[in-house]
C-alpha cells in the first residue's frame, strides 16, 4: 500500500501532510493495519526532520513558481514541464494507491502526473479563497477537503458534492498547550503578569517587529512579552530591544526568539492571554486550536489576499480581531491588547468561539477517507 504526499513549498502546505501522516500511523496501530508506505514529492522539503521522523520518503521533483499577476517565465515553465516528465516517471514507478494535495504550485507535477495515469488524488486546502491549483484538481480529485468554512461556495459546482468542511490537520505535538506552571517556570517569567505572544512566523514579519518594539516599553509595565522575530531579525530586536529595556525594571518580563521550537512553544501558549500574529492559514488554525483571542495583521493586499480573507473570515466567528497593516501602530496595538486583556467575558467569548472554529479531529478525517481509498484501491 502507497500513499503519495505533494504539496507547496511553505509550512502552511507542509504540515498538515504531517498531521495527516500521524493519523495514518495511529489508525493503523489502532486497527491493526499495514501502514501505508509514505511518499513525499516536491522541491526540498520545509522540514526534512519530519520526514525523517515518520519514515516518509522524499523524492525530489521540480516546478515553476505560478504567478498571480502575469504568465509564467520562460524558466518556470521549463521547471514545470521537466517536473511533469519527472513526476510521471517516478508515480509510473511506484503506481501508488491514492495521491494526496495540499495545494501550491509544487504540487502541480505530481497532480498532473495522477491525473495521466488515473490514479486517485484527494485535495485539501486550507485558504478562504483556494489556491489555483486546488481549483483545478477539484475536477477530477475524489474527494476534497477544506479547512475553512467560506472556500467550499469558491469551488466549481461540479464539486460541491464532493467537498467537506474537515477543518485544518494539526500536528499532534502542538495540539494542546502545556499547563500554565509549566510556561512560566520554563520561560522564566514574571507568575504576577500577564501574557501576550507575537509570532512573526519563521521569516519574521518586520512590520510587526517595529511596532511591538515601539510599543515595548509600555506593553510590559503590564504584560509578559515572548517575541518570536524570525530568525534573520532575532539580533537587531534583541539589540534595541536591549537599550528600549535598559533602565526598566521590568525588562526581565521580555523574553525573545528567532523561532520557538515545539516545546517552547507549547508552554508559551499555555500562559498567553492573546496573540499577535500574521493570518497564514495554519497560524489561525493552530491559535483555534489553542483556544486564545488573537489580533491578526495580515500580509497587505497588494501582496497576498489569502491572509486578508483568512483574517476576517476567523474574525466573523468572534475568535480574533484584525487590524490591516496599513492601521498598525503602537497606540492601536496597545489598545486593542488592553481591551481583550481587560474584559474577562471578551477573553471568554473569544476562546469559546476559537474552540468552535476549531475542529481537532481533522487529520484524522482526511486520513480515514485516504485508507479508505487505498483499500479500495488493492485487488481482491
Amino acid at each position: 500500500m502507497k500513499i503519495v504526499l505533494t504539496g507547496g513549498g511553505t509550512g502552511g502546505h507542509f504540515y498538515p501532510l504531517i498531521a495527516v501522516a500521524e493519523a495514518i500511523e495511529d489508525i493503523c496501530k489502532e486497527k491493526h493495519l499495514i501502514e501505508p508506505e509514505l511518499i513525499f514529492t516536491g522541491p526540498e522539503p520545509f522540514d526534512r526532520l519530519a520526514l525523517d521522523e515518520h519514515d516518509i520518503v522524499f523524492m525530489p521533483s521540480s516546478a515553476g513558481k505560478m504567478r498571480r499577476h502575469s504568465n509564467w517565465n520562460i524558466f518556470g515553465m521549463i521547471s514545470t514541464g521537466f517536473g511533469i516528465v519527472r513526476a510521471t516517471t517516478q508515480l509510473f514507478g511506484l503506481y501508488p494507491d491514492v495521491v494526496f494535495s495540499t495545494g501550491g504550485f509544487a504540487s502541480f507535477p505530481t497532480l498532473v502526473a495522477a491525473r495521466l495515469l488515473r490514479i486517485p488524488v484527494l485535495i485539501y486546502d486550507a485558504d478562504t479563497r483556494p489556491g489555483r491549483v486546488s481549483l483545478w484538481s477539484s475536477k477530477f480529485a475524489r474527494w476534497i477537503a477544506v479547512g475553512h468554512p467560506d472556500s467550499a461556495a469558491l469551488f466549481p459546482k461540479s464539486a460541491q458534492a464532493r467537498i467537506a468542511h474537515t477543518g485544518h490537520p494539526i500536528r499532534k505535538e502542538i495540539v494542546h498547550p502545556a499547563p500554565d506552571e509549566g510556561g512560566y517556570t520554563f520561560l522564566k517569567l514574571d507568575a504576577s503578569a500577564p501574557t501576550i505572544l507575537i509570532l512573526g512566523g519563521s521569516q519574521g514579519a518586520q512590520t510587526i517587529n517595529e511596532t511591538v518594539l515601539d510599543a515595548l516599553g509600555e506593553l510590559v509595565t503590564r504584560y509578559n512579552v515572548i517575541h518570536q522575530t524570525g530568525s534573520a531579525n532575532l539580533e537587531e530586536v534583541r539589540g534595541i530591544a536591549s537599550v528600549i529595556l535598559k533602565d526598566s525594571r521590568f525588562a526581565e518580563r521580555y523574553r525573545v526568539f528567532g523561532l520557538l521550537n515545539t516545546l517552547a512553544l507549547r508552554m508559551a501558549a499555555g500562559i498567553t492571554g492573546v496573540i499577535i500574529a500574521r493570518a497564514g492559514s495554519g497560524t489561525i488554525f493552530e491559535v483555534a486550536s489553542w483556544g486564545i483571542p488573537g489580533i491578526f495583521v495580515p500580509i497587505p493586499l497588494d501582496v497576498s489576499h489569502d491572509q486578508t480573507e483568512n483574517a476576517f473570515s476567523y474574525a466573523r466567528s468572534g475568535a480574533a480581531v484584525v487590524i490591516e497593516q496599513q492601521n498598525l501602530s503602537p497606540h492601536v496595538l496597545i489598545a486593542e491588547i488592553d481591551r481583550i486583556m481587560g474584559d474577562k467575558h471578551k477573553q471568554e467569548t473569544m476562546k469559546a468561539a476559537a474552540q468552535d472554529f476549531s475542529r481537532p479531529d481533522a487529520a484524522k478525517k482526511i486520513a480515514l477517507i485516504l485508507l479508505e481509498e487505498v483499500i479500495a484501491h488493492q485487488p481482491v
